[in-house]
């Protein structure tokens, strides 16, 4: 009698259990944890400001006038300086801004109808405009605006200084290497007003036209 007992509450136990067993297979297995997402690399932001100094090679023409006649000489030198600016970018790859710069200039001497003239650019620069295409991390863009430079011309014992203002129009090509440091190169030609340059009673009109190639290294702010 006790082992029928014992087998009746065994089989009462089993029958009690076996529900939680189900109960048990039926439970959702947990989801695998999901890797997270690598950083997709985003394309760099030419909007902010900016400063770099550059390097160049300039060439073009002096014209020279006093009242003995006119002399033209080619003029060419190395030449380097400072440059600033602001970038906006407008659409996804077009990029607009404005930039200054400011340069030093060459020299030459001349002689018109005996009278021996140098002419000398002390500083010159511009203010222009650009606008450009983003390939990322590459601008190319145009560039136009103003130009004005400082002259000097010595002659007939003495010297007088006068402002050329004139315009520029150039391209360029410029890199992001990081996210602030820059390299470009370009070229502007430059085209100034004639003025002219009195000394003891005599005079002399001076110009300066021609073109220049720098290449430059800039902070992005």
């Amino acid at each position: 009698m006790t082992r029928v007992i014992a087998a009746l509450l065994a089989g009462s136990t089993l029958a009690l259990a076996a529900p939680a067993y189900a109960a048990d297979l039926n439970e959702p297995i947990p989801a695998a944890p999901v890797a997270e997402a690598e950083p997709v690399a985003t394309a760099f932001d030419w909007t902010g400001a900016y400063v770099g100094a550059n390097v160049g090679y300039g060439w073009g023409e002096y014209d020279v006038r006093t009242a003995g006649g006119k002399s033209s000489k080619d003029a060419s030198g190395f030449t380097g300086g400072l440059y600033a600016g602001y970038n906006y970018t407008v659409a996804p790859n077009v990029v607009v801004g404005a930039e200054i710069d400011a340069q030093l200039g060459p020299s030459e001497s001349f002689n018109v109808n005996g009278t021996g003239v140098k002419t000398s650019t002390l500083y010159y620069g511009t203010a222009r405009g650009r606008v450009g295409y983003a390939f990322d991390s590459f601008l190319v863009y145009g560039t136009a605006g103003l130009a004005y430079g400082a002259g000097e011309a010595k002659f007939n014992g003495g010297s007088d200084d006068n402002l050329h203002v004139g315009w520029t129009a150039g391209a360029g090509i410029e890199a992001a290497l990081t996210q602030n440091i820059t390299a470009r190169a370009e070229y502007l030609y430059v085209d100034t007003s004639e003025e002219t340059y009195h000394v003891n009673g005599q005079s002399a009109k001076a110009d300066l036209d021609g073109s220049l190639v720098r290449f430059g290294l800039g902070y992005k702010f």
